[in-house]
């Protein structure tokens, strides 16, 4: 069952909010609501999915535990389908597993019950903020033979378009804006997640991976490895070390687990 939002300017963002708790459910909805919020309400998968689909919210809160099927699986199928929605999940599993889970399926943060109404909105101003095009347009970003459309949501390496998650795209974005600089894991989280992983760095390595993987389909590696330290983008060079190109490091190697996500 799906409740429409009545009476509310849509001016801050229109939101979903999907839980089958029906007291959290209506706090989240009546909170975000007084703070200038569209927001409809579902307690379920299936009518979450119907929503989603047939509207262009702003962002989706979803729930993990749901009671026809859980929320990774909703959001894997709206992945799947080319929805670029932001989410973010709520859970009572406090896990590095489900975290990484979730992110990696293409949501957006993940925060754990019980939660204060405040930070929820605080990390629904950060998600939109960082996910919004910018006023007035942005520019396209090149580097080498690699062009990203902004506020077209494009990339495309040698003229052939390539298909990126909406977090693969962030992360290209802040490699683009940042060429040839050794970016941090944490500076990375901080700036494509906008999230306190508690220092862990397995998502980061896990979307490097990823990334690399697309566009080397088009061309050489431009995703350099400093070990221990972060990632780069620039072009090789023949006095690279080899293996500085890799899909991991020995700080952080993958495991198949990381690799078995969608996107």
């Amino acid at each position: 069952m799906a409740e429409p939002a009545v009476g509310m300017s849509p001016d801050l963002g229109e939101l979903l909010v999907v839980d089958d708790e029906p007291f959290l459910r209506d706090a989240v909805a009546a909170s975000l609501r007084f703070l200038g919020f569209e927001v409809t309400t579902a307690d379920t998968g299936t009518g979450a999915l119907r929503l989603a689909r047939n509207r262009p919210f702003d962002l989706v809160v979803m729930d993990v535990m749901l009671p026809d099927t859980d929320g990774f699986e909703v959001v894997r199928r709206l992945r799947g389908e080319g929805s670029r929605v932001p989410v973010i999940f709520l859970t009572a599993r406090d896990t590095q597993a489900d975290k990484v889970t979730g992110l990696t399926l293409g949501g957006d943060d993940y925060l754990t019950k019980p939660f204060g109404l405040e930070e929820l909105a605080a990390r629904i101003r950060s998600v939109l903020r960082r996910t919004r095009p910018a006023a007035g347009g942005a520019p396209v970003l090149t580097f080498a033979d690699i062009e990203l459309d902004q506020d077209g949501y494009e990339v495309r390496r040698g003229g052939q378009a390539i298909e990126l998650s909406p977090t693969e795209f962030r992360l290209l974005r802040y490699l683009m804006l940042n060429p040839g600089r050794v970016l941090t894991r944490a500076q990375l989280l901080a700036h494509v997640w906008d999230y306190d992983f508690g220092g862990s760095s397995t998502v980061v390595t896990t979307y490097v991976a990823y990334l690399r993987r697309k566009l080397a389909q088009h061309g050489p590696d431009v995703i350099h490895t400093q070990r221990s330290i972060g990632y780069s983008l620039r072009l090789p060079c023949a006095g690279d070390p080899a293996g500085s190109y890799g899909t991991a490091d020995a700080a952080n190697p993958l495991t198949p687990a990381d690799l078995d996500g969608g996107r």
